[in-house]
């Protein structure tokens, strides 16, 4: 077939190919009308529809933060942040140069010669990816990524990025770039929960961002594109070859020297470690923000910005924690029963009497070890340290410090199989006829558990009750040697009132709280409630005074000064308690495992727990003014011999209620008047006048049972029989 040719002498094309020319120039046009009509309808949508679903800018303006809570010591000062993500706001002239050229070297150099979207580094960022094989470099401006944070969910539909670009060019035209920059700054996570370079700075180096060199700069700008990967704490090699990517950029961007950046890369990551960047009162902290939740809930106590000013001193509770981990270790290096992987524990808790306020309060040898609060989770028998109770109920029955109860061997029976408990003293003796004061003094358990039988359980019961006991107590006699589970601060918190004249308050760990704006959420308000009269809370004092003096608490009159105190000691050594006071200051020690078990032989509340009671006092009250303890009007002392005869062989102030005192020590009652013999049929002289013969004298009362329960008792307490399992746990020494 011969090819035909055009006009001027030019082969012409064939009709079969002149088809198919046709029919391409025919696809093009309808793909171009396609394209066309495609890019219109985006250019539509992104010009008309899109804009409506983006959220406004302008919050920006008025954009806050998550705001969690401050917490303050008693000096006003902020110990920590309660928050959902740490975040602190810190203004950009605060944060160093170098570490805004570190995060713009590596996040997007041409920050400030962009729009908002930079094209020229798109194209960059693809054809390092393609050359690599793997993406190793990203397009985002550092205002999309700010808009992603602020406004956007972190998804990777195409619709997001749009929405992306569209905010970062509406950012871009309402916000100078320093104020994106800041924005995005105290925005971006760095690990670690920390949000925001302020944050980062003191999660991972301890100090505040104003302090950071160029090493550590270039380590927290190599962390917003992978946190978790590049987490100097778990990865460090990773981490540090991050900061060396980060170092080569800034070189690039001409904010450092080559050399400098070389001799930098090879340095260590400089990071503080965990345990020097842990701050004093955990287990305080993590009580207050349990009290904070529980009265206002999570949402308000992590989001709301409250501010709490607590009652902690600082300075006490760093003594508490050090003499606590002491008195532990010594405890542990001694031991012979230690098993791998368990050590002793303890708890130290200090009261302020006159307010209730909570100073120091240690829950443990190391809260990063183990979470559990010892301080006011954990329930132990007090053994002998629940005696005060015992003694005060039997002060308001009409015993008084110089009664004496016979010190004997006596045997209770216990269950209906003839079973019998008898109660024990720690040194295996008997002292005869001894004044209560001398049995609180050493701790003697026979003539506490008479006590006890004689006054009736329910009498001990309501006293600990007013002394804001709150546990469950169990109401047979091995109560007296303290049997039932108690918190230390509960018990602390007993003896503080004994402290405050008898007026106990309940503990608190905050003075008062306020919102975000400064307005008064609560004020504590301190209501003491008379637990017991004045006179009979120094009655008390002056008999627990004689424990530190004359007494199992001995070792505590080192410090020189007036001291009430109480031992405790329980089963097979296996809970160590001392819990003593000033006029101005109470505080509870307790040592023991957490699993109850020996502590090993003789290590008493005298050995364990009065050292460590002693090393922290003796830091808290320093030199401080020697004070004692002031003596109501109604209340007198008197020398009394400890001794039956009466007389002077052991002598000992004692303190009494007016009107209750015995004669002191070495006096006798005046004897009666000599009367000459009578005269048969004379009246004798100086004689009463004859009277009748008396009426018979009525018959002797029968004994009284042991459990002498007043009418006004509740009368649905259970007489003192012991059950039979109560029999070994009652065997409780005082020391």
């Amino acid at each position: 077939m011969a090819s035909e040719t055009n006009p001027v002498g030019g082969r012409r094309f064939a009709p079969g190919r002149r088809r198919w020319l046709r029919i391409f120039l025919m696809i093009v046009g309808i793909g171009s009308l396609v394209m066309a009509t495609a890019a219109g309808i985006a250019a539509l949508w992104a010009f008309t529809i899109l804009p409506r679903s983006l959220p406004s800018v302008k919050t920006l303006e008025t954009f806050q933060p998550l705001q969690g809570t401050k917490v303050y010591d008693d000096n006003d000062e902020l110990l920590t942040e309660l928050h959902v993500e740490r975040r602190i706001f810190v203004p950009l002239a605060h944060i160093p140069q170098t570490l805004r050229d570190a995060i713009i070297a590596t996040e997007d150099r041409r920050f400030y010669s962009h729009f908002g979207v930079d094209p020229i580094g798109v194209a960059r960022a693809i054809y390092q990816n393609y050359r690599r094989g793997r993406i190793v470099e990203g397009g985002s401006t550092i205002t999309q990524q700010l808009t992603k944070v602020l406004f956007l969910t972190p998804d990777k539909s195409l619709e997001r990025k749009m929405k992306e670009a569209a905010l970062a060019l509406e950012l871009e035209r309402r916000y100078p770039k320093d104020r994106i920059l800041e924005m995005y700054l105290n925005q971006v996570y760095f690990g670690n929960g920390a949000y925001g370079v302020e944050a980062a700075s003191r999660t991972y180096f301890g100090k505040s961002v104003t302090e950071l060199n160029v090493k550590e700069a270039a380590l927290l700008a190599g962390l917003p594109r992978a946190p978790s990967t590049y987490s100097p704490f778990e990865h460090g090699e990773a981490a540090k070859r991050r900061r060396e990517v980060v170092l080569r950029r800034m070189v690039e961007y001409g904010a450092l020297k080559d050399a400098d950046a070389k001799k930098l890369a090879r340095a260590d990551l400089g990071l503080i470690p965990p345990e020097r960047r842990r701050t004093t009162g955990q287990y305080f902290l993590e009580y207050v923000q349990q009290t904070l939740e529980a009265k206002y809930g999570a949402d308000m106590v992590f989001k709301g910005g409250l501010n709490v000013y607590t009652t902690l001193s600082p300075t006490m509770q760093l003594a508490a924690e050090q003499s606590l981990k002491d008195g532990l270790k010594a405890l542990e290096g001694r031991s012979k029963t230690a098993r791998p992987g368990e050590h002793p524990e303890g708890a130290i808790v200090t009261i302020e009497p006159q307010t209730g306020y909570v100073r120091a309060m240690v829950g443990g040898y190391d809260f990063f070890r183990s979470e559990f609060n010892r301080a006011v989770q954990a329930r132990r028998q007090p053994g002998s340290a629940f005696k005060p109770f015992v003694y005060i109920a039997a002060l308001e029955s009409g015993f008084t410090a110089a009664s004496r109860i016979e010190d004997a061997p006596v045997s209770y029976a216990t269950g209906p199989n003839g079973q019998s408990w008898k109660p024990d003293n720690y040194d295996r003796k008997f002292r005869g006829p001894t004044t209560l004061q001398q049995a609180v003094e050493e701790s003697v358990n026979v003539v506490t558990v008479k006590l006890q039988e004689q006054i009736g359980l329910s009498r001990t019961v309501r006293v600990a009750r007013r002394f804001g006991i709150t546990s469950p107590l169990d109401v047979n006699l091995s109560l007296a040697l303290g049997t039932s589970d108690l918190t230390l601060l509960e018990l602390t918190s007993a003896y503080a009132a004994l402290a405050n004249q008898g007026a106990w308050l309940p503990p608190t760990t905050i003075r008062y709280v306020t919102d975000a704006q400064g307005k008064l959420l609560e004020e504590h308000i301190a209501e003491p409630k008379e637990a017991v009269a004045s006179e009979t809370a120094y009655v008390i004092t002056h008999m627990l005074r004689g424990v530190v003096e004359r007494g199992t608490g001995i070792a505590a009159k080192s410090l020189g000064r007036p001291i009430a105190a109480k031992t405790g000691t329980t089963n097979d050594y296996s809970n160590a308690w001392f819990v003593g006071y000033t006029p101005r200051v109470a505080t509870g020690v307790w040592v023991g495992y957490d699993r109850p078990r020996s502590l090993g032989k003789d290590e008493t509340g005298s050995r364990v727990a009065v050292p460590i009671w002693v090393a922290y006092m003796g830091k808290v009250l320093g030199d401080s003014p020697r004070e004692d303890f002031p003596i109501p009007d109604k209340v007198v002392l008197v020398p009394v011999d400890l001794d039956p005869s009466n007389e002077c062989v052991h002598v000992v102030t004692m303190a009494f209620v007016r009107g209750t005192e015995p004669l002191a020590c070495g006096k006798r009652p005046p004897p009666p008047p000599v009367i000459p013999p009578p005269v048969p049929g004379q009246p004798q002289a100086g004689a009463p006048p004859a009277t009748p013969p008396p009426a018979p004298s009525p018959a002797p009362p029968p004994a009284l049972p042991r459990e002498v329960i007043p009418l006004s008792d509740p009368p649905a307490l259970p007489s003192p029989r012991l059950p039979a399992t109560a029999a070994k746990a009652s065997q409780l020494q005082g020391p």
